[in-house]
């Protein structure tokens, strides 16, 4: 989970013009401050113009917009997501120390306590981290054209126990798997299943690994066979937003200034940033204070060094909202739309200078 990153440009100045075309003088009569042509005025049609002052950046940057909402409307439809079979859970060796959560299904309070650790907890959290990075990246290279988020999650498995380690989401609040996959529209926290990885989808792989009683947590969204332009910029972008909330980070910076560059990087491109899901405290437990908000807010709290925390953005193309299927873990943005929704996150750890 990530701890602990401005574009200047110079603008000129254009006008983003709105225009109606209006058929009759009794159109424009009471709508605007000028003299109306008389009853006799050969005419058809009149054009008005109104504008507001933009930046070139902005002109430049809503034209592209418009441009990547047209062709993602217009580009071939595929299925929303559907479920697939999942299979059953995986086992772990006897001897692999397990987080305590592990033969409960219940969901696990998020401790209070801010995990802060001595050079021997860094040590051994980046050694889980490095893990988590090394399986991530594995799991990158099968994603490809029919193979199945179950085949995934069973690769990242046996990886991770090889290790020494135990796959932290495994039965995490019942969780029944090793890994999530999060495909297309899904915005997090989708379970690995028998569906076929498509030519043209994303998937975000999240990897947790739970080594010498610590949790190191890492995800990467990937690209499966040829993707839009417009979803790699999606992409793109929600790199760049983490990137600049990981700038932010060292000993004594606000919070709250992690969500603050995010949302104005997002917003230059006219993404929506997901307040729903929180970035988190990471070390001995899994999920601990402080939350980490991706969006602007107003919560208090400063950084210290030798806390560990994840920052994980969610952008989308569309609605911000979201639904959770009946397994209570699989969430997908509202509108349901071929890839609407983008995610990528590094959780790592970075000490507080």
């Amino acid at each position: 989970m990530a701890l602990a990153i401005s574009l200047s440009h110079a603008t000129a100045s254009s006008f983003n013009g709105e225009v109606k075309f209006l058929s009759s003088a009794s159109q424009l009569k009471g709508k605007y401050p000028f003299n109306l042509p008389s009853k006799n005025a050969n005419f058809t049609k009149q054009l008005v113009i109104y504008a507001k002052r933009l930046s070139g950046l902005e002109e430049a940057l809503r034209i592209r917009r418009e441009r990547e909402l047209r062709s993602s409307t217009t580009a071939k439809r595929r299925p929303p997501l559907r479920r697939g079979r999942v299979s059953q859970q995986l086992p772990v060796p006897d001897d692999i120390p397990k987080p305590p959560y592990v033969g409960s299904r219940e969901l696990p309070d998020i401790t209070s306590e801010y995990q802060i650790h001595d050079v021997e907890g860094l040590a051994r959290m980046r050694a889980a981290c490095e893990l988590a990075a090394r399986v991530v990246d594995y799991a990158g290279t099968l994603v490809r054209p029919s193979v199945t988020t179950n085949e995934i999650d069973k690769a990242v498995h046996q990886m991770i126990i090889d290790a020494g380690a135990y796959p932290s989401p495994l039965g995490y609040g019942g969780f029944p798997k090793s890994v999530c996959t999060s495909v297309n529209e899904c915005m997090c926290h989708g379970i690995p299943d028998s569906r076929q990885l498509q030519d043209g989808d994303i998937i975000n792989i999240d990897v947790t690994v739970y080594l010498n009683g610590y949790h190191g947590d890492t995800s990467k969204t990937f690209f499966c066979g040829d993707v839009s332009e417009s979803i790699k910029r999606l992409v793109k972008v929600t790199e760049e937003c983490l990137e600049r909330g990981i700038a932010v980070c060292k000993d004594g910076a606000l919070f709250r200034k992690i969500g603050k560059r995010i949302s104005e990087h997002a917003e230059k491109f006219g993404y929506g940033v997901v307040d729903r899901f929180v970035g988190h405290g990471i070390g001995t437990v899994f999920h601990s204070e402080p939350l980490i908000y991706h969006h602007r807010n107003d919560k208090s709290g400063s950084m210290v060094e030798g806390q560990t925390f994840t920052i994980e953005p969610i952008l989308t193309l569309g609605s911000t909202e979201c639904v959770t299927w009946e397994d209570n873990w699989t969430t997908l943005t509202a509108d349901g739309q071929y890839m609407r929704g983008g995610r990528i996150s590094a959780k790592g750890l970075k000490k507080r200078s």
